[in-house]
């Protein structure tokens, strides 16, 4: 199961802090994987959600617990260009990325090779982790849920 935090989220979203390295790396150093957003823009690569904010190596983007959001055309372009773990997606129910996992939009059915991406949003859905990982800005909660379950 992947533990995915939603932008370096662990407890909560928390804005001032999102997609920065430092804020990155604390969720990576704690074990999770985390979805980051990333532009491209005048040669580099940028983190930041609605607008490029944190310049960013390319040999960053490549650390296999990433999910690299591409958040314009140039980013997707430029991180198959380098081999990063990658998708694009606004609004569509589902979107492929570059590794075969199915990014599944909040609240849209899931299957075995789904990601559940930020299920705090449904306030109905019932998790029975029938799905290969989750992402949300409350990851330790489901961490902690899921492994309090004999879920496979």
């Amino acid at each position: 199961m992947y533990f995915i935090s939603h932008r370096g989220n662990i407890l909560g979203p928390d804005s001032s802090k999102e997609n920065s390295q430092d804020y990155i790396n604390n969720a990576i150093n704690k074990g999770y994987n985390v979805e980051i957003d990333v532009w491209f823009e005048k040669g580099k690569f940028y983190l930041g959600h609605d607008k490029p904010t944190y310049s960013v190596e390319d040999k960053y983007l490549l650390n296999e617990n990433l999910w690299c959001h591409s958040k314009n055309l140039e980013s997707l372009i430029n991180l198959k260009k380098i081999g990063a773990h990658c998708f694009w997606h606004e609004n569509d129910d589902y979107t492929l990325t570059s590794k075969g996992f199915i990014w599944t939009y909040p609240g849209k059915k899931l299957s075995k090779n789904s990601i559940c991406v930020l299920p705090e949003w449904d306030k109905e859905i019932k998790l029975d982790y029938n799905f290969v990982g989750i992402c949300s800005d409350y990851i330790e909660r489901y961490y902690n849920e899921y492994n309090k379950t004999d879920c496979i």
